[in-house]
């Protein structure tokens, strides 16, 4: 391997394991996130506390994953077990800003995507357990994503507003028009959280759309059926979840996916 091969490896080797560590560091944050917001409390303020007994939870034991692991999955004050739903998250998160860091050479565009996959997995989360994709969330967030696919765009980073606009308007259309025609199988929630996926994707290209449409109605049709068969006919179905599965498979494989979908019918 010659010299100049060798730092290439090593920078990246560093980007992604940067990007694994403030992956992790987020993920904690997004539990906290996933607790307050559908009680309608501040993400800010008071600092972390174990849900049971409400002890402050010290700086030492709020470190990602490991503070988990070395309590042994327990509040030191009250020995209530904790969720690992927590550490969960954090691995989640961190797992997948370190996967944007290795697929998108640009910084700009790695940590785009990170921050949207970031989101989705806190979305995903409490939609599970509310059967809600807060506006709270949404709507900040198409607002900033938006400004931040412009500056991408402005400041050549390969990043496209048009595509990210046309993205926003097939992706949440789309979604909107089943929506409108089956008001009961698909929520306002997911229209929105549709058109931010495609807002983000959309603007590196629209295969991007087209891969996360394709495996989210993929997966929520393997999950209503995982659903039937476990005989829970009446069981509401959230899809906010599916809807960032379909995100993550197009941002990771969403052109070679597309490319090979479009061989097979030549």
């Amino acid at each position: 391997m010659s010299a100049t091969l060798h730092r290439l490896v090593l920078v990246d080797a560093v980007r992604v394991a940067l990007f694994a560590l403030v992956g992790l560091v987020v993920g904690s944050f997004l539990t906290v996130v996933t607790e307050r917001v559908p009680r309608r409390e501040s993400i800010v303020a008071p600092r972390s506390r174990c849900p049971s007994c409400g002890t402050t939870i010290r700086n030492r034991d709020n470190v990602p994953v490991l503070s988990y692991l070395a309590l042994g999955g327990r509040c030191r004050e009250c020995r209530t077990r904790i969720s690992p739903v927590y550490p969960l998250i954090e691995l989640a998160t961190g797992g997948l800003f370190a996967g944007t860091a290795a697929a998108f050479p640009r910084v700009f565009s790695a940590a785009l995507v990170a921050a949207l996959l970031g989101l989705l997995v806190a979305l995903s989360v409490i939609d599970a357990r509310h059967k809600i994709i807060p506006n709270r969330i949404v709507y900040p967030s198409l607002v900033a994503f938006a400004v931040l696919v412009a500056v991408g765009a402005a400041s050549g980073e390969g990043l496209s507003a048009v595509r990210g606009a046309i993205g926003f308007l097939a992706f949440g259309g789309g979604l909107l028009l089943v929506a409108l025609i089956s008001p009961r199988g698909m929520g306002m929630g997911d229209v929105k959280l549709a058109a931010l996926i495609g807002l983000v994707l959309g603007s590196f290209g629209l295969s991007y759309v087209a891969v996360a449409a394709g495996a989210a109605i993929l997966a929520g049709g393997l999950g209503a059926m995982a659903v039937l068969a476990a005989g829970r006919r009446r069981t509401t179905i959230p899809f906010g979840p599916y809807l960032a599965v379909g995100a993550a498979v197009a941002a990771f494989a969403g052109p070679q996916l597309s490319a090979a979908y479009l061989r097979l019918l030549s």
